[in-house]
């Protein structure tokens, strides 16, 4: 059996779970024992499942055979040190950039964005947060071109970022983070001769999310019973529904009652598998969620969440919890609520499709009255 020098590996630091996205790389053999890893992309667990059968994934994979399979023919060593003299010489790289359209100095990396952006396979959420840093950039307007790829203009975007409107440190981060995949690419192709992100200048920190603020079982139970105009209350069951289930809001949409439930005994639980990490999930439909399925038919209304995130600032107004209702405030309003219950938090990060409690942790702080509760409890039994 002929020895494979090149495997493709997908989350290798097993990073997917955590952050719902996991790099695509190449792992290269040679005849030393030497390995290296050559990271060509990254995704969620469902996007990989159909990006390791398009043609572009085929065609990177193929590139490195091709180059392996020429250094052999060639009686050449595999050494790390003959493989990276081939990367940028090799005529198989220029199969690579066919690809795309070929780019001068001087002409648009945020056109060559948009053009790698379209051969790409990720969902639609993924998609529209680079269009909207694309549309950032384009505000900024000294990031164009590949020569304007400078540390000074990065770190200028930063300060533009932070001076536009006060973003969290973390969704800075995040618009970096796109930009970095492509500066990283466009080096790679030698459009440019330095990537600005390797300076330390250029290194921002990810940071934390502000402290999110849940509901609690008394504000849940008024917002359930409020009287809404038609498209607030479409909006207020959606809430309510995740409020009580624990989904995300992208996997109530894509909710459906015939395929993902299950009956125990008494009770109808959700089996299904997250959108955005692939992780599994195994959830009670709590009574509330019960009845906003019955009241729709079983059939939740669908709305995207931009607009739904719209209609709940409205909504926030005319409760006066003095807490910014989002739809991911009903996901950890459900943490929050199992737990207040003395629900293991094993079992709520099953129930929410966490692999680590420590993602469960960061979604539900234990409330005031829980530790009341278990005080006098402890005070009781302690002599």
């Amino acid at each position: 059996m002929e020895k494979s020098y090149v495997r493709v590996v997908y989350d290798r630091r097993k990073r997917a779970d955590v952050t719902g996205m996991g790099k695509i790389e190449l792992q290269i053999y040679f005849r030393k024992g030497e390995r290296k890893y050559i990271s060509i992309n990254e995704c969620n667990p469902i996007a990989w499942r159909k990006y390791q059968k398009s043609d572009e994934f085929i065609n990177e994979v193929n590139i490195y055979k091709k180059i392996i399979a020429r250094m052999i023919d060639d009686g050449e060593e595999l050494t790390i040190d003959n493989f990276s003299t081939h990367l940028g010489q090799d005529p198989s790289e220029k199969e690579k950039k066919s690809a795309l359209k070929k780019y001068s100095k001087s002409e648009s990396f945020i056109d060559f964005m948009r053009e790698c952006i379209r051969k790409e396979h990720f969902s639609k959420g993924t998609n529209a947060r680079k269009k909207v840093t694309i549309e950032a950039m384009l505000r900024y307007g000294k990031i164009s071109r590949f020569e304007d790829l400078t540390e000074k203009n990065v770190k200028g975007f930063d300060d533009f970022l932070r001076g536009e409107c006060s973003r969290e440190t973390t969704t800075l981060y995040n618009y970096h983070k796109i930009i970095k995949k492509y500066t990283h690419m466009a080096l790679q192709l030698r459009y440019i001769s330095y990537d600005p992100y390797d300076s330390p200048v250029c290194h921002f920190g990810r940071g934390k999310h502000k402290e999110r603020k849940p509901l609690n079982e008394e504000e849940l139970v008024f917002l359930r019973n409020m009287d809404l105009p038609k498209k607030e209350e479409r909006v207020r069951d959606l809430f309510v529904f995740c409020a009580y289930t624990g989904l995300a809001y992208i996997d109530s949409q894509m909710f459906d009652y015939k395929t993902m439930t299950e009956k125990c005994k008494d009770f109808i639980y959700i089996d299904g598998k997250r959108v955005k990490t692939g992780n599994t999930y195994f959830t009670p439909i709590l009574p509330p969620a019960l009845e906003i399925l019955k009241k729709y038919d079983y059939k939740l209304p669908h709305i995207t969440n931009q607009k739904a995130n719209d209609y709940l600032h409205v909504i926030e107004s005319r409760c006066n919890f003095n807490k910014p209702l989002t739809t991911h405030v009903a996901r950890h309003s459900f943490a929050t609520l199992c737990l207040s219950y003395d629900i293991p938090i094993e079992n709520v990060a099953r129930m929410m499709g966490h692999s680590d409690i420590k993602t469960t942790q960061i979604y539900a702080k234990i409330s005031k009255s829980t530790i009341e509760r278990h005080t006098e409890s402890l005070v009781n039994k302690i002599k």
